[in-house]
């Protein structure tokens, strides 16, 4: 999977647990760019990630994170 499919499918997930679909997803998005991005629904959207490609992320690689695209490099990594 490239890069490109794998944003795709990460921002379908951001569209189901955030109920917007017109968010839209760069390596760069960081939860500051996207209103209903808080730690509840972070929580929710790490997991729907986890799910959807089959990857467990420790709390150290989640707390690191600074931007989708290191959550992407994580998928990527495990």
């Amino acid at each position: 999977m490239n890069s490109k499919e794998m944003l795709s499918q990460i921002e379908e997930i951001f569209h189901d647990q955030l109920d917007d679909e017109t968010i839209i997803l760069t390596p760069e998005t960081t939860a500051e760019d996207i209103d209903d991005w808080d730690s509840l629904t972070h929580i929710m959207l790490v997991v729907a990630v986890e799910k959807q490609f089959k990857v467990k992320f420790t709390s150290n690689e989640i707390l690191s994170w600074k931007n989708v695209g290191e959550m992407m490099d994580c998928i990527k990594e495990n």
